[in-house]
């Protein structure tokens, strides 16, 4: 470094500040007062719904009132008796138990239970892959 000159020190103050309020610390009950004492002007209101859970209780609200006057009943489809009859034939014309025939077809034995007790939802792919294990036509027969 010869030749640059001579070396100077920079003193300029450097000022370190926190950081500015957040949202939470002027609400906070000791900024508020020490607004006050230095005259600022303060505005607070109240929310209708605060520290409550009113929004989402709210007595009836338009979906709720609609499910209140809903009369028609639902529900899912279940296994046909034809269905299910046949699964019981073949599989038993096959010799196979439930667990034995839910194996083959890689699901759970209780799936097989539900078919043929009639409790299951029916589902096309589960009666293809019934209808390629048994060698058997399940659908069609309506």
């Amino acid at each position: 470094m010869a030749g640059v000159g001579p070396i100077s020190q920079d003193w300029e103050p450097v000022v370190i500040r926190k950081k500015a309020p957040n949202a939470a610390a002027k609400k906070d009950e000791k900024a508020v007062n020490a607004a006050r004492r230095a005259g600022a002007e303060i505005e607070t209101v109240r929310k209708a719904t605060a520290g409550t859970n009113k929004a989402t209780s709210s007595g009836t609200s338009l979906n709720t009132r609609k499910l209140d006057e809903e009369t028609e009943n639902l529900a899912h489809d279940r296994v046909p008796t034809e269905l299910k009859k046949a699964i019981m034939q073949a599989r038993m014309d096959k010799k196979l138990t439930q667990s034995q025939l839910a194996q083959l077809i890689n699901e759970k034995p209780q799936i097989i239970q539900e078919y043929e007790s009639g409790k299951a939802i029916p589902n096309q792919q589960l009666i293809t892959k019934l209808e390629r294990a048994l060698g058997v036509k399940l659908r069609g027969k309506k």
